[in-house]
């Protein structure tokens, strides 16, 4: 290109007359060989002019400007005298269109993954710029991947009418993960403990599924401010990390990752001193500091302090407040001396509270779960606690709570910004139950109907063992009350062992807060049901109870949940107590009374810990028997996992034919320990791992006597369809015709 304008500049040169060395005075400016380039685009870049004077450097720049536009890969300039006319011509080649652009020998990368990288898209004017920022796109791709030793050559293929194929030749390579990471330098903190710190990790078996080991030179620097911070925590504040050195080993096949540290002394902690607008004594503001006179620095610990300082203000109107840390540090002492600076600024009060994004949800729904009104003192804790609230609703799948400037000074305005998701369900289909075998089922959900976070349900289970039909209602702020209020009618069929069972009844609850975290609920109950087709071989017990009855009950239920997110916790308890009393008329008369807590434990790497027990006894009030149906049965996913669903517990051998009836308890005791565990955040999956342990008696029996346990693994997964659960539970010490080990899954509620 360059030679092709030097030789056209020569030819000028020569031909003009001297007359015209300085400049020329054209007649006309025309174009030449442009056939998709609009000649508008060309002409509006150009200079020079008709009937003006113009230069050789004119030209050029305008050579230039044409250039510039990436349509052409040749250009040149010609002077043409037509009598008494001078026409400067300007002669374009343009570059080809591309018409497609393909892709070859990409195996390791899908072509949905590569085309979005490609910055020339078809059909369009080959741009060379454009294809070089593309291979480099790709390429870059690929080493995220692993593959170090990718080569791509991209190849043009015009026709006859000026158009091309692009294709990318790719050579991948094979896959380079890191083998090897090594410290040096570190003397005072084990290389495996600096290791642990890194996201980036060496290569293990199953790297070809996760992807471990793979380099990435953006999370290897986030790693480099990963380490200093773990420095830092430990007292280390003169600590510098190199750069690491990348190195090939194994013929080139795997890598090495060289990491130097200078770890320098370490620092413990000096005098701290708060000062400024002290709101609160002297003493109550220095037991919210995490940092300790004479233990090692921390700078965790600073700002720790730091925000617990802010919050405390915060948390008593001081919206603004700011805490200022001041250090000194002495290297000879060793110490870091701290002095805190306190401005509380003024008293700030909530003078609006925005409300945006809720298309679905009314706002009145948003406004009675916030911890805080509109002319309220400002409150970060009562702020985060409206969040909380709002998470546990379950209706919106993002929820940005902040707070901007109000109309004066004093005051600021909270702005709420949500994002709905769907809240309800239709569903249709047929599966298998490890308990019901074939089951055919049809549910209609929603948990936030018509806006006003009302839950409706609707039902209908057909299996091989059982019929449920099933509606209920809840309002959980009755009449925009604090009461809550519903009910639920239900139907239902189970053939069981010995006996089958069918019931029909309905429920009438209502319920108030007692408190932040507790609430309290009334149930009425009334249902008739039937026990017929008992088996010969039953038990008396059993038979005893063949025909109809009328159930009529009360009961009370307290509970309290200090879960940080309800529908799937790390921390906080759920405790309920439930007393229920039948004999408001009908014919079943008993006392039941449960006892029940869950706590979460968050462990490391986003694990749970989760530890639930529960104890339960139901008591006669006359001569009656208590009803098979009420007496408590362990034994499957809810309860006792490694039996068989009702199959824990007391039995009924008889006396001819000695088999035996499970016939429930009056008194039972569980627990459940649980671990879980992430696998994919992306698709909510986890894992876990839990032991179960437990026993229902009679009521001659004492508690925790000859207890039985279980343990197992198992997958939940917060699927589109509502939760899923499936379990392996192993029976840890099977007795008579017990099986070893149970599968179960189940759709609904973790817990």
């Amino acid at each position: 290109m360059i030679r092709r304008l030097f030789l056209t500049f020569l030819v000028l040169f020569l031909i003009t007359p001297a007359a015209y060395a300085d400049s020329i005075k054209l007649t006309d400016i025309q174009l030449e060989g442009n056939e998709r380039v609009d000649g508008a685009r060309v002409r509006a870049v150009l200079s020079v002019r008709p009937d003006q004077e113009v230069t050789l450097d004119d030209i050029d720049r305008d050579l230039q400007a044409i250039f510039k536009l990436g349509h052409f890969d040749d250009i040149s300039a010609e002077l043409r005298e037509e009598g008494s006319e001078k026409v400067l011509v300007f002669i374009v080649h343009e570059r080809p269109l591309v018409r497609e652009i393909r892709f070859a020998g990409a195996k390791k990368l899908t072509e949905e993954k590569l085309r979005p990288l490609v910055t020339i898209k078809a059909p369009e004017i080959y741009d060379p710029v454009e294809v070089k920022k593309s291979v480099a796109a790709l390429e870059e791709s690929y080493r995220i991947e692993g593959y170090h030793a990718v080569k791509i050559t991209p190849e043009l293929k015009t026709d006859e009418r000026n158009e091309s194929l692009l294709t990318f030749h790719i050579e991948e390579g094979q896959k380079i993960l890191i083998d090897e990471i090594v410290f040096e330098g570190n003397q005072l903190i084990d290389s495996d403990l600096l290791a642990k710190v890194m996201t980036t990790k060496k290569r293990w078996i199953w790297s070809w599924m996760t992807g471990r080991g793979t380099y990435k030179a953006d999370q290897l620097q986030y790693d480099l401010d990963l380490l200093s911070a773990f420095y830092f925590d430990r007292g280390y504040m003169d600590v510098k990390i190199k750069q690491p050195q990348i190195s090939m080993v194994d013929d080139d096949k795997r890598m090495k990752l060289l990491i130097e540290v200078d770890e320098g002394p370490q620092y413990s902690t000096g005098k701290l001193r708060i000062a400024g607008d002290l709101i609160k004594p002297r003493k109550e503001l220095d037991a919210l500091l995490t940092l300790k006179e004479g233990a090692v620095f921390s700078r965790t610990d600073l700002r720790t302090s730091v925000l617990r300082l802010t919050d405390l203000y915060a948390d008593l109107g001081y919206a603004n407040a700011n805490v200022v840390p001041f250090t000194s540090k002495d290297p000879e002492e060793l110490t870091i001396d701290l002095k805190l600076s306190i401005e509380q600024g003024e008293l700030i009060h909530i003078e609006k509270i925005n409300i945006r994004g809720n298309t679905i949800t009314r706002d009145k729904v948003i406004r009675r779960e916030l911890s805080l009104v509109e002319g309220d003192l400002y409150s970060a804790s009562r702020i985060k606690s409206s969040r909380n609230r709002l998470r546990n609703l379950g209706f919106f799948e993002e929820i940005n709570v902040s707070v901007s400037e109000g109309s004066s000074s004093s005051t600021n305005q909270l702005d709420i910004e949500v994002s709905e998701k769907p809240t309800g369900s239709f569903t249709i289909g047929a599966g298998y139950s490890s308990v019901d075998k074939l089951i055919a089922q049809g549910s209609i959900s929603q948990a936030n109907f018509m806006g006003y976070g009302l839950k409706l349900d609707a039902s209908a289970t057909l299996g091989g063992a059982s019929q449920l039909y099933r509606l209920g209602l809840t309002d959980p702020y009755f009449l925009d009350t604090r009461w809550t209020a519903g009910f639920d009618l239900y139907k239902t069929e189970r053939d069981w062992t010995d006996f089958s069972e069918k019931a029909t009844g309905g429920a009438l609850k209502v319920g108030h807060p007692l408190g932040r975290f507790s609430r309290g609920l009334v149930t009425y109950r009334y249902e008739e049901k039937d026990i017929f087709d008992v088996s010969v071989d039953a038990s008396s017990t059993i038979q005893d109870q063949e025909g109809a009855s009328v159930l009529s009950s009360l009961t009370g239920t307290l509970s309290r949940n200090t879960t940080d997110y309800r529908l799937d916790p790390s921390r906080g308890g759920v405790t309920a107590f439930s007393a229920e009393y039948a004999g408001l008329g009908g014919t079943d008369k008993f006392a039941k009374f449960e006892l029940s807590h869950r706590h979460f434990f968050p462990l490391f790497w986003k694990a749970v810990l989760s530890l639930n027990g529960d104890i339960g006894y139901v008591v006669k009030t006359s001569d009656a028997e208590i009803p098979i149906s009420e007496r408590i049965f362990l034994g499957g996913l809810r309860s006792v996992r490694g039996f068989n669903t009702r199959e824990l517990g007391p039995t009924d051998t008889d006396p001819v034919t000695g088999i035996e009836s499970f016939i429930g308890g009056q008194k039972a005791a569980f627990f459940n320990l649980e671990l879980l565990f992430p696998i994919s955040e992306e698709y909510k999956l986890k894992g876990l791992f839990f032991v179960d342990g437990g026993n229902a008696w009679r009521e001659n029996e004492d508690y925790f006597t000859d207890m039985r346990y279980s343990a197992g693994y198992g997958i939940r997964w917060l699927s589109p369809l509502g939760p899923l659960r499936f379990e392996w539970g192993y029976n840890l010490d099977p007795r008579g015709e017990e099986k070893s080990s149970i599968f179960e899954f189940s759709i609904g509620s973790f817990f």
